[in-house]
């Protein structure tokens, strides 16, 4: 079944974790000791409604502040998919956990509370799903019940959005506004009646048609080696096959190939899952293959298709959404953890800060607190074989790791 990742973004109160809860109590995905705790704790606390946010805000503090803090990931599923909910906070203070869940996803739900309209931090959300490249992205006006469902405020609200996403550098997107109330269920997963002038999809309704090759950056495949297999058994004394995961396109048997950085060329000749034989390894399969020719391939290594090579080198420039409380400085230096391989890497250049509302740069940085983006360039120790983040968001994409500490500090997207 095909799974669809979903990141959430909203402000202090616009109702995203009672959006979430509201699809999985429609979805009938709610276990029924977590109902009775909800209908338990709703009433102790005196609504004559069902608070669905305590089917997502686990954590106390989060409870107790009627807040998200944490990002959780929420699982349920339909008849046509599954899916995977990146319930992330909405202040300004988590950037770096709004980061952290749309880096994976496909498509991006945006909460927009109808009494205020598009905010400021509307502007920092959509920017962040614009950065990580998310191809689908619903724009949900919650909270219409508060407005008389209005189709006028409706309106003004999808006229404000619009003339964001005309500040936008990522075209290949589709916008989907939908007018809901969360707490009533209007338009979430079921049709409403109380809004007559809107014709369109659900919000579930929509999620379910979403074909997910369509809305997926699939890019080209690539293949890194995260270990080489070599049984040295009787019956597999000869057996050397590479072991890892598909990213972008799929991968054939007689596909011809190079392994990188040797440039190696062969041609792949088996293709493994566990014990059986395929002949053509899909997007984001973990296989092992086998090569028609005895070259060196080690861990740390990549597989891609003759005359579709990435780019190999040992610097790059990258967007970084930097996550620690101490600054990242020019001249400092970090370890690099790019896919399988993980290099040492010099900050070269920090070019500017980009402020993530759509209000432009601010040049002339020397060091980047937790929270900002920035342009940065960084010199490596030896070369890897990346693509710009545009064309391959897994193969574009690494992690930065403090040297002193192992700590992850950052996040980049090479340009």
């Amino acid at each position: 079944m095909e799974v669809l990742k979903i990141a959430t973004a909203g402000s202090v109160d616009d109702g995203k974790s009672t959006l979430i809860g509201r699809i999985l109590y429609d979805t009938k995905s709610l276990t029924s000791d977590k109902l009775e705790a909800i209908e338990k704790t709703s009433k102790q606390k005196g609504y004559d409604y069902l608070d669905f946010s305590l089917a997502t805000d686990g954590l106390v503090a989060e409870r107790e502040q009627g807040i998200t803090i944490d990002v959780a990931h929420i699982y349920f599923s339909t008849a046509k998919k599954s899916y995977i909910i990146a319930d992330t906070p909405g202040h300004v203070e988590y950037t770096r956990n709004m980061v952290t869940g749309a880096s994976t996803s496909q498509a991006a739900i945006i909460l927009i509370d109808a009494r205020k309209g598009v905010i400021e931090q509307t502007n920092r959300h959509f920017f962040i799903n614009n950065l990580l490249r998310v191809k689908e992205v619903v724009v949900a006006i919650n909270k219409m019940d508060l407005v008389d469902y209005s189709e006028e405020t409706y309106n003004a609200i999808k006229a404000d959005f619009s003339e964001l996403m005309g500040k936008r550098d990522y075209e290949n997107q589709n916008i989907t506004f939908i007018p809901v109330s969360a707490l009533k269920g209007d338009n979430v997963v079921n049709k409403t009646s109380a809004m007559p002038w809107y014709n369109g999809e659900t919000i579930l309704e929509h999620l379910e048609g979403l074909d997910l090759a369509a809305v997926s950056n699939v890019g080209t495949p690539r293949f890194p080696v995260q270990y080489v297999v070599r049984p040295k058994t009787e019956e597999f004394h000869d057996f050397r096959g590479f072991a890892g995961k598909v990213y972008g396109g799929e991968l054939n048997v007689g596909d011809a190939v190079v392994a990188l950085p040797s440039q190696t060329k062969s041609k792949i000749k088996e293709i493994y899952a566990y014990d059986k034989k395929y002949q053509t390894a899909s997007r984001r399969s973990s296989v092992t293959i086998t090569l028609e020719d005895e070259i060196n391939v080690s861990r740390g290594d990549m597989i891609v298709k003759e005359g579709d090579l990435p780019t190999i080198d040992k610097q790059f420039t990258a967007t970084i959404a930097w996550m620690d409380s101490n600054q990242l400085t020019s001249g400092a230096k970090y370890v690099i953890q790019h896919g399988v391989n993980k290099v040492l890497a010099k900050v070269d250049k920090i070019h500017h800060k980009i402020n993530p509302d759509y209000s432009g740069i601010v040049e002339g940085v020397d060091g980047l607190g937790m929270n900002d983006i920035a342009k940065v360039t960084f010199k490596l120790n030896k070369p890897i074989f990346f693509d710009a983040f545009k064309n391959h968001r897994t193969n574009g994409s690494f992690i930065v790791i403090d040297t002193k500490n192992n700590n992850t500090v950052g996040a980049g997207f090479i340009q």
